[in-house]
């Protein structure tokens, strides 16, 4: 669970009721709500197939709840796999596949155990590596598409509370209502766009490129043990990936 968006929200809410006040009655107003809210939902639906959109309650979960693999346990494993294989041979990396282990990966030791060619086991990792990434750039665009279409709803209200307001000039009572859907709508689609769907899509594409990150890594590693590499250069070819603050200490690996 990420408690960084949590508590972000959070945040977000708070400062947003104390800017308020006690003034949080007024800033309800449901057909503010119903253009907004309602408009940005059709306009989803017209973009986007039935499927999609209701996906998008997995894709959001992803946001709070996706657990990234650490690149230094994952370094860690992988290695653990070579030393396995250099000591026993490839085929002990069958046993030594563990239930927790990343799907990714235990499919591509699987591959190399059952002696697949290396240009093969390339082909099929990468190639589910490529459907992976358009999954979450499906998923992050139609949320993107989200918080574009709030703020334009925000106007189009912001236009029918002007018109309404304009055409009851004479009746100062139309005044107020019509006033309130030009305002509201406004900071109602400025609040979902800022708050909720632009934070929630840059979230999952941090989160798509960690994955990515670590996808490539398992890729790197598996090659590197199925052609025999010694554990020390498999752990210098996935340290490579990471910033060199980021690598796993050699001296603290062998003194585990």
């Amino acid at each position: 669970m990420d408690i960084a968006t949590i508590v972000g929200f959070i945040a977000a809410v708070t400062c947003l009721m104390v800017g308020i006040g006690s003034n949080l009655a007024s800033m309800i107003d449901p057909p503010s709500m119903i253009i907004v809210v309602g408009g940005t939902l059709s306009a989803t639906l017209i973009a986007n197939p039935l499927q999609e959109v209701i996906g998008l309650i997995g894709v959001i979960k992803c946001a709070i709840l996706t657990n990234v693999p650490v690149p230094t346990e994952l370094i860690e494993r992988i290695v653990g796999f070579a030393e396995t294989a250099r000591r026993e041979g490839i085929l002990a990396l069958e046993q030594a596949i563990e239930e927790g282990d990343d799907p990714f990966l235990s499919t591509g030791v699987r591959l190399a155990v059952d002696g697949t060619e290396p240009d093969l086991i390339m082909d099929i990792l990468e190639t589910e590596l490529q459907f992976v990434q358009e999954r979450h750039e499906q998923g992050q665009t139609i949320i993107a598409n989200m918080g574009n279409a709030a703020p334009a709803f925000g106007m189009i209200g912001t236009l029918i509370g002007l018109v309404i307001m304009l055409k009851n000039m004479d009746d100062p009572a139309a005044i107020g209502p019509g006033m309130a859907i030009a305002l509201l709508t406004t900071m109602y689609g400025a609040i979902l766009a800022n708050i909720i769907f632009g934070p929630i899509s840059a979230k999952l594409k941090v989160y798509s490129s960690k994955e990515v990150l670590a996808k490539r890594m398992i890729i790197e590693g598996i090659m590197s043990i199925q052609s025999g590499d010694n554990p020390r250069i498999v752990e210098h070819k996935l340290s490579v990936f990471l910033s060199p603050k980021s690598r796993p200490s050699t001296e603290e690996r062998e003194a585990a």
